[in-house]
């Protein structure tokens, strides 16, 4: 008898497992920890409350619409509750909308320094990855009208984009929207849309709200302070909530997710504080950057990519690796096309500092 193991669905297996920002560095110093772009701030006292004042019904199953947080949303946005859908972060959205809406024989576009997260769910579902070129590390909307074909369903664009911060114009998006067939599934993921400042810049509410074919998925791992939660939504043509809603799980949230988020989201005091805090130490970082003589790719969101020149000594490996030894995490990126260059989120006063202290040490050692 011969025994074989289950074989997996097409694509499968051309899946590069994604793999988080580190959280552990050696050196026996305090850590460090600026790979996964979370918020310096921490929560809003208020949904830190709203989690403590749940744990006192976790024998309750959670509300499967999520009803509370919705709302929530709705009211701070001025939106349709009913468009909105809630889900385990922002990946959980986007995984739902590739199961949705793709399969075998279809194609889905994102650009070349996008997420890796879509490359998992297209494959996942077992659709074809098509990479569409940037130009300037900003997403390019004549490339990616290019790369449309009659197999393609679906377009991911991240704007802001992680990890080169960069974004594009609303104009542009537009352009984007108007230049695609009415069949292809526009998803635009905007985690890092509340640290932009730019007049020319919206995350998409207003075209989700006047087409039938466009998504805008959020999160409240960023500047919300939540990512230990879980906690993404995402704002859709009624149709489209349809789908999501037959095909997510009917506890995706749990009931100290949904207080926590719904009671952030009215916190709107604590919101502004981590945008300043950002807007201050953001150009900081990159001025301080710039003055070491490394490149630094301009951003709009909550942290930095800046590159190394690649001569020995001066690599972005080797400056990982003795930034660890000094008990600080950042974030390699060799996955998104940048071998040579490392993420940095923008942390604490201190903790900033000290990365620009290390980094110093570092060059001046390396030359």
């Amino acid at each position: 008898m011969v025994v074989t193991a289950p074989i997996p669905r097409p694509g499968i297996l051309d899946i590069a497992a994604y793999v988080p920002g580190e959280s552990k560095a050696g050196g026996g110093l305090p850590p460090v920890k600026l790979s996964s772009n979370e918020t310096p701030l921490g929560p809003s006292p208020a949904a830190i409350a709203a989690f403590k004042a749940a744990a006192g019904e976790l024998e309750r199953y959670p509300d499967g619409q999520a009803t509370q947080l919705r709302e929530a949303i709705a009211r701070r946005y001025g939106l349709d509750a009913r468009r909105i859908v809630c889900g385990s972060g922002s990946d959980e959205l986007l995984g739902l909308l590739a199961r949705g809406y793709l399969g075998p024989g279809d194609e889905a576009i994102y650009t070349a320094h996008g997420f890796l997260v879509y490359r998992i769910a297209i494959l996942t579902n077992g659709a074809t990855p098509v990479v569409a070129p940037e130009r300037d590390l900003k997403t390019d909307i004549d490339a990616i009208l290019a790369a449309v074909t009659p197999r393609t369903r679906m377009v991911f664009i991240a704007n802001p984009n992680n990890p080169t911060g960069t974004y594009i114009p609303i104009e542009e998006v537009r352009r984007l929207r108007a230049g695609l067939r009415g069949d292809i599934l526009l998803v635009l993921d905007a985690a890092y849309s509340e640290y932009v400042s730019k007049n020319d810049y919206e995350a998409g509410l207003e075209l989700v709200a006047t087409t039938s074919n466009t998504v805008m998925t959020r999160t409240f791992s960023k500047i919300y302070g939540l990512a230990a939660l879980r906690i993404g939504w995402a704002y859709c043509p009624p149709e489209i909530v349809d789908v999501l809603n037959r095909i997510r799980g009917p506890f995706n949230l749990s009931a100290p997710a949904i207080a926590s988020g719904a009671a952030a989201m009215d916190d709107l005091a604590h919101l502004e504080r981590a945008k300043l805090h950002n807007d201050k130490w953001l150009p900081w970082v990159e001025c301080e950057l710039k003055k070491l003589g490394l490149a630094v790719t301009p951003s709009v969101a909550n942290f930095v990519l800046f590159h190394f020149d690649g001569v020995k000594g001066k690599t972005a490996s080797e400056a990982d690796e003795f930034l660890k030894s000094q008990g600080i995490i950042l974030r390699k990126v060799g996955a998104y096309g940048f071998p040579n260059a490392l993420r940095m989120t923008i942390g604490s006063e201190s903790d900033n500092k000290r990365v620009i202290d290390a980094l110093a040490r570092y060059l001046k050692g390396a030359a």
